[in-house]
C-alpha cells in the first residue's frame, strides 16, 4: 500500500445522493507529512506575496483574525488556482463527510455532476430516484441551487447543498440545449436505492442488459444474469451504458473479461508524475461473451468505467457497434492524500485512455451510429436508441 493515498479515485463525478462516493474507484488508506516549501520556484511566482497579504490583514483587518482560517483558505486557493474542479482541499470538518460519504449511504435526489465546458452539468440521473422521475436528464446545466448561483461555489459545495433529509425539497434552475430559457425544478429528498444491472430480452430473444454502475456488488449479480443470458440461447447482446456514471474499476475491468479475451488492453493509465509509469490493464477473465454478437448503447450520462468498457469492446472488437450519443468525457483519476492535522487534498494524479490510446477527458467517446433521445421521446415513453439497436440487429 502506498503511504500518502487515502482513496485511489478513478470516477471523480461527483455523486449527490448515496452509496457514499461508491462510484469513486479503489480505495487505499495511510498517512502523509506536509511537504517542505520547494527550494526554488520558476522566476514568475512570487510567495512573498501570501506573506505581504497575511501582514496587511493582522494590520489593517477591523475583526478578529481566525489564523486557522487563513490557513485552510490558503491551502483552498492553492488548489484552486491549478483551475482542476476535481482537485480539492478539505479542512477536517470536510474531511470528515468526505470519508463519511465513501462509507454511507445518502438521502439526496439521485444525480452524478461534473464540470463540461466550466458549467456544473448533470452527468447523469440515477435510475429511480428523484431526480430521474422528475424529469432531469444528462446534460442538464444547473445554473442556481435555490438561491445559489452554480457558478460561485465549488461542485462540492453544490453537492452538500443539493443534499438533505429525506422528504424536503431542493429548488434546482436547470437549463437544457433547445430550451429559450431555464425552468426551475422542485425535487423531494428521498433515501436512494439503486439496482446494479437489470437483464430483459426482447421479442426477438435479444439480452438486453443494462449496466447502472459498477459497485462492489455487481460482480456476483451480473455472474447470475449472465448464466441466463448463456441459458437462453440466444448470441447477441444489447449492452446498456447510458446514463451510467461509473464505478470501481477492478469490476468495471472483470466485466470487460467477459467479452474480450484475456491479455486484450482495456485501458492505458497515464501519470504525470516522473517516477510512476504508464500502467495497462488488461482483460482477465473468462471470455464467455467473446463470440457474441454486442452493440453498446451510450449517451451524455455514460461517463468515466462505462466509458472505458465502451471504448474497449469498440477498440478490441471491430464488430462492436456503439449507437446513441457522445459519452460525457470524464477520464481523469483523483487520489485522496492525507494532509497534516486531519485535513485532505483530492488531487488530480492520472488520465485514462482508450487501448488505442484516445484521451477521454473532455473528448468523450463518440458513436457509431449517432440516435438523439428527446425530450418528446421521454416523454412518450420511447427509445429510439434501443428501437435502432434492434433493427441493426435485424438486419445481419
Amino acid at each position: 500500500m502506498n503511504k500518502g493515498r487515502i482513496f485511489r479515485i478513478l470516477s471523480p463525478i461527483l455523486i449527490t445522493s448515496i452509496l457514499g462516493l461508491g462510484f469513486f474507484f479503489g480505495f487505499y488508506f495511510g498517512t502523509k507529512e506536509a511537504p517542505k516549501p520547494p527550494q526554488e520556484l520558476p522566476p514568475d511566482a512570487d510567495l512573498s506575496i501570501l506573506w505581504d497579504v497575511w501582514r496587511k490583514i493582522e494590520q489593517n483587518y477591523v475583526g478578529e483574525v481566525d489564523y486557522q482560517k487563513m490557513i485552510y483558505g490558503a491551502a483552498k486557493g492553492l488548489a484552486d488556482g491549478l483551475g482542476d474542479p476535481y482537485t480539492v482541499f478539505y479542512d477536517p470538518k470536510e474531511s470528515d463527510l468526505f470519508r463519511e460519504d465513501i462509507l454511507g449511504a445518502f438521502e439526496g435526489v439521485g444525480m452524478e455532476m461534473g464540470m463540461k465546458e466550466d458549467v456544473l452539468t448533470v452527468v447523469s440521473p440515477l435510475e429511480g430516484t428523484p431526480a430521474k422521475n422528475s424529469g432531469i436528464m444528462a446534460g442538464d446545466q444547473i445554473i442556481k441551487i435555490g438561491d445559489i448561483f452554480s457558478r460561485d461555489i465549488t461542485i462540492d459545495e453544490a453537492i452538500r447543498l443539493i443534499r438533505g433529509p429525506k422528504g424536503t425539497e431542493v429548488k434546482l434552475l436547470i437549463f437544457r440545449k433547445g430550451w429559450k430559457e431555464p425552468k426551475e425544478f422542485k425535487i423531494i429528498r428521498d433515501i436512494i436505492n439503486i439496482p446494479s444491472l437489470k437483464l430483459q430480452f426482447t421479442n426477438d430473444n435479444i439480452a438486453h442488459f443494462t449496466i447502472y454502475q459498477f459497485n462492489e456488488n455487481i460482480i456476483l449479480q451480473f455472474e447470475k444474469a449472465a448464466q441466463k443470458i448463456i441459458e437462453s440461447k440466444t448470441d447477441k447482446i444489447i449492452l446498456d451504458l447510458r446514463n451510467n456514471p461509473g464505478g470501481l474499476l477492478n469490476k468495471a475491468q472483470e466485466i470487460a473479461g467477459w467479452f474480450l479475451e484475456k491479455g486484450l488492453i482495456v485501458l492505458i493509465e497515464d501519470f504525470s508524475e516522473n517516477e510512476r509509469q504508464e500502467k495497462e490493464y488488461k482483460a482477465k477473465g473468462n471470455a464467455k461473451f467473446s463470440n457474441y454478437k454486442i452493440i453498446v448503447l451510450i449517451n451524455q450520462g455514460t461517463a468515466s468505467a462505462a466509458e472505458i468498457l465502451a471504448a474497449a469492446l469498440k477498440e478490441n472488437r471491430p464488430d462492436v457497434k456503439l449507437i446513441g450519443e457522445r459519452t460525457f468525457g470524464k477520464g481523469s483519476v483523483q487520489e485522496a492524500l492525507e494532509v497534516k492535522g486531519g485535513s485532505l487534498l483530492k488531487i488530480t494524479v492520472a488520465h485514462w485512455f482508450t487501448p488505442k490510446r484516445k484521451i477521454i477527458e473532455k473528448m468523450g467517446i463518440q458513436p457509431d451510429i449517432e440516435v438523439k433521445m428527446t425530450e418528446k421521446d421521454l416523454e412518450g415513453g420511447k427509445d429510439p436508441q434501443l428501437e435502432k439497436a434492434i433493427e441493426v440487429f435485424n438486419q445481419k
